[in-house]
């Protein structure tokens, strides 16, 4: 049984109250059914429903919005039918002044045409009045299934109509697409609020850029590109053989130093005032929430696992009163800081995802905020090992990072990067949680939550 526990904040330092909904995971309906903002549903992974025909039509799609006039948005719909056909396409401008929605009613009009199998639509575009032109066009038509290639540029917060968040048949474009919409539409997108150069720590200190520099430094040069056409660490050691003709444990090696350089420089030192948390001065009151909602023991008792310390600035505002602590991270400067601040516990250079030092069913209780959303990173794998490490009746609690704080104004935007953009997507946050909640149920989690927040979304699990 898959619980979703829904977090509705009232106020920015208001307490919380929650909608529960439940629903059996393996149904193969979306878990969630409400259309409030960033509590609405957490849709299902995107990549799940990309098959090849599905594909061509978001090409297809892209194609059509290349037509549309530099000028302004250059966005694309095709409806196809059920038995894979084109029933009628549109783009921004193609009539004179009118937006793609009602050109595409005019022809549907015309083709007396009421409903459709797909509809594949570049951007989530808003209207001038500031709604949703494709929640209209669903009021209207019968759709089966909805992709989605980017949000408008204009979108910083969630909205209730959003047909994204609002219905569970709305699947996404995978990343390579949407990085071709962005490069379509790249004035907009580069003037939005929701380009990360409005956070200097995050525009200027990219994981693909500096593991780029690093394998390069090792005699292997790989572009930006290449790293981030390969975000998988098999990916990229696989490329890595095939381009230099070296066995797979060398460029493992390789891609694992590279990465461990990359965050510790990144997050080893990290400086929280570039921190979205910055906005939050209630995140630790947010994680003993979402603990306590978990478990009953009290957490200074329990046996702990963190992995994922970074700088060690949260781990020490969280656990400094727990004698019971093991922390995990790939960046030794980090573990070298946290050890420092709780001398007390123990520190293991390592991955998510290998936890092989450390011994089965010993732990009460695993953390990892933040991570599971970090370049490269294998969502399985980590899962894998949480739960094997994990006592049975044991807690774990993750969270995905939601956002990133726009430092001349103070606030936060609402999303993650698409990888190799400077785009913060403002839906990916809640579709990596899904990823997330997905993982956690086919590894055997029972009792999975999930509590966004204003600036990330938690999700925890009780082992089996």
């Amino acid at each position: 049984m898959l619980v979703i526990l829904q977090l509705l904040p009232r106020g920015p330092h208001s307490k919380f109250t929650f909608r529960v909904t439940t629903k059996d995971a393996r149904e193969g309906d979306h878990p969630l059914d409400s259309a409030n903002q960033q509590e609405a549903q957490c849709r299902r992974g995107k990549e799940a429903h990309v098959t090849p025909n599905s594909n061509y039509w978001m090409k297809y799609a892209i194609r059509v919005a290349q037509r549309a006039s530099q000028s302004g948005r250059r966005v694309g719909i095709a409806l196809v039918s059920e038995h894979g056909k084109l029933i009628c396409s549109a783009f921004e401008g193609e009539v004179r002044g009118a937006s793609w929605y009602r050109t595409l009613r005019s022809k549907m009009q015309e083709l007396r045409i009421s409903s459709a199998h797909g509809a594949y639509l570049t951007i989530n575009t808003l209207s001038a009045a500031g709604s949703f032109e494709l929640a209209e066009l669903l009021k209207e038509v019968r759709i089966d299934r909805v992709y989605i290639g980017l949000p408008d540029p204009a979108l910083t917060r969630y909205l209730e109509d959003d047909p994204i968040t609002a219905r569970g048949h709305v699947h996404r474009f995978p990343d390579d697409l949407q990085r071709e919409i962005l490069e379509q539409n790249r004035d907009l997108y580069s003037a939005s609020a929701q380009n990360i150069e409005c956070n200097p720590h995050y525009s200027t200190h990219r994981i693909s850029e500096a593991v780029s520099t690093r394998l390069q430094s090792s005699g292997f040069a790989l572009s930006r590109s290449d790293v981030n056409a390969n975000r998988g660490k098999v990916a990229l050691a696989s490329l890595i053989c095939q381009r230099y003709g070296i066995d797979y444990e060398e460029a493992d090696r390789a891609v694992n130093d590279a990465l461990s350089e990359a965050f510790d420089a990144k997050y080893g030192t990290y400086d929280y005032a570039y921190d979205a948390r910055a906005a939050n001065a209630r995140w630790t009151d947010d994680f003993k929430s979402v603990y306590g909602r978990s478990s009953t023991r009290p957490l200074s008792t329990a046996n702990i696992i963190n992995v994922g310390v970074g700088a060690g600035y949260e781990a020490a505002a969280l656990f400094s009163d727990c004698p019971q602590i093991t922390f995990v991270d790939i960046a030794e400067s980090g573990l070298a800081s946290i050890g420092e601040r709780i001398p007390s516990s123990r520190t293991v250079v390592s991955s998510a995802e290998d936890l092989s030092a450390l011994p089965e069913k010993n732990f009460d209780l695993y953390v990892s905020l933040r991570t599971y959303n970090s370049s490269f990173f294998d969502t399985s794998a980590a899962v894998s090992e949480a739960h094997r490490v994990l006592k049975p009746g044991a807690v774990i609690i993750v969270s995905v990072a939601n956002g990133f704080l726009y430092t001349q104004r103070g606030c936060v935007v609402p999303g993650l990067i698409i990888p190799g953009t400077d785009f913060v997507d403002i839906y990916r946050g809640m579709d990596t949680a899904n990823l997330i909640g997905a993982e956690l149920d086919r590894i055997g989690f029972k009792n999975i939550q999930m509590f966004p927040t204003s600036t990330e979304i938690y999700l925890s699990a009780v082992t089996a």
